[in-house]
């Protein structure tokens, strides 16, 4: 099947200019035109899109995401290149996720906090219960904590 731009537009949410761009920076280097030179994207290109899509969540630069696409165009001789990319990339996600999860764990605690602060009237008597102070420890004075 075949796509105009307008039509991947409306599958995919990106815009007609990042769909422009990532053809500019070289990220669609398999996209086809017709017969009239307008593009005309395959099914194959969607999951392409998906794919880039991915890399740049997961904080991939473009020039990154345009090495990788040189490497898969390369064939099998870059696999240990592009297994080493995603390595790399899973090693630095799963060290954000971690600071992430700290993160998160000290927003919940404030929320609880601040919830248990609004019931009883008074922030002061909220954190000096047990329960606080206990999590208030645990997670902001565990040393464990300066290294994340």
């Amino acid at each position: 099947m075949s796509y105009s731009i307008g039509d991947v537009v409306k599958k995919t949410g990106l815009s007609a200019y990042t769909l422009r761009y990532y053809e500019k920076e070289g990220l669609l280097p398999f996209v086809k035109k017709n017969s009239s030179g307008v593009r005309a994207y395959s099914d194959e290109d969607l999951r392409w899109l998906t794919m880039i899509e991915c890399l740049k969540d997961s904080g991939l630069q473009i020039k990154e995401i345009r090495q990788y696409i040189e490497w898969f165009n390369e064939g099998d001789s870059t696999l240990a290149q592009r297994l080493s990319l995603f390595e790399n990339r899973r090693k630095i996600l799963e060290k954000e996720m971690a600071r992430l999860t700290v993160a998160m764990n000290k927003i919940r605690y404030k929320e609880l906090l601040y919830r248990e602060a609004v019931r009883v009237g008074n922030l002061d008597i909220a954190t000096n219960e047990r329960r606080f102070m206990q999590l208030k420890k645990k997670l902001f004075e565990s040393p464990d904590d300066f290294d994340k």
